[in-house]
């Protein structure tokens, strides 16, 4: 059985191989083919890769499993051909992303942002936004009820807020609201947190009616794809300085450097870094390998991405 993974410092991470298991390396689409791609059963593509890697399935007909070392799979969903079983990393990403939200919901309402660009001039700016807001009491709306979305919780619950979770259909057992129910929510809402899988369905959810229905002063966390927000409407509601955000991904990436989104005070950027850590290979490797073990057993595998979740 042949594999192709992109990572041969990741390798001890896998775990015993399962026999006959016949590894091989493919760092980048563009790094000369380590053999025949008709031949591979099992590909790790890099993680964070997309279009420009997706271009090698077509020549891969012996193709069984694609496990990705992203949360996301909207770059493969309508890509990978029949027959083929599309796995993201779920689990993968947990800590580090939850991590990232929470650094970016304290930083955006503690004003670390402002007190580093003051601390570049030098500048003592205790006068200019003090006192901060805090994150004690904040009624809290994460839209994504996924792993990440638990980890969040955890994370969260120390801090004395109130937390509501939204998916894409309710689940009152569990106190999970429906999508549809935002109107409702979302008024209510001081901070919400997109945490959900980018889809025909999630594209551009958050829109005008949506930032017009935050209360002014919420704070708008995106950690899950660009095109979930609509960057026009994000510059028109930001630019009126009603609404925060803080934004790991936008759209396009990179933002282009002359979008109003770069220099708005009440706008924090990171370049789409919430899973890049230094945990993440080791996590997505071991992920790896025990679902290589899977198929090579007969097994279920897990993680199977299915209408694009």
């Amino acid at each position: 059985m042949k594999i192709w993974i992109s990572h041969p410092d990741a390798v001890e991470f896998l775990g015993p191989l399962p026999d006959g298991a016949d590894l091989a390396f493919l760092p980048t689409p563009s790094s000369p083919l380590p053999g025949d791609p008709a031949e591979v059963e099992f590909w790790v593509p890099p993680f964070l890769s997309g279009g420009s890697t997706t271009v090698l399935l077509p020549q891969m007909t012996s193709l069984k499993v694609v496990q990705l070392l992203s949360a996301g799979a909207d770059a493969w969903a309508a890509k990978v051909p029949a027959g083929v079983t599309l796995c993201d990393a779920r689990g993968v990403h947990d800590s580090s992303t939850s991590e990232w939200v929470v650094a970016a919901i304290l930083s955006s309402l503690r004003r670390f942002d402002h007190f580093a660009r003051a601390q570049a001039e030098p500048r003592w700016s205790y006068a200019d936004v003090t006192p901060t807001d805090e994150l004690a009491g904040k009624r809290v709306l994460v839209i994504g009820a996924g792993s990440i979305g638990s980890a969040v919780a955890r994370r969260l619950e120390p801090f004395e807020v109130s937390l509501t979770f939204v998916a894409r259909t309710a689940r009152p057992a569990d106190g999970v609201r429906g999508v549809d129910e935002l109107p409702q929510l979302l008024p209510a809402a001081d901070v919400v947190v997109l945490l959900i899988p980018l889809t025909p369905e999630t594209t551009g959810l958050v829109d005008k009616a949506f930032l017009a229905a935050m209360p002014d002063g919420a704070l708008l966390v995106n950690a899950a794809r660009g095109p979930v927000a609509s960057t026009d409407a994000l510059v028109a509601e930001l630019g009126t300085g009603r609404l925060w955000a803080a934004l790991d991904v936008t759209d396009p990436e990179p933002l282009p450097l002359d979008n109003p989104l770069w220099t708005m005070p009440n706008v924090l950027i990171t370049p789409h870094v919430a899973g890049s850590v230094r945990g993440v290979l080791r996590r997505g490797y071991q992920l790896a390998g025990a679902q290589l073990r899977r198929y090579a057993a007969g097994q279920e595998l897990v993680n199977v991405v299915r209408d694009g979740y």
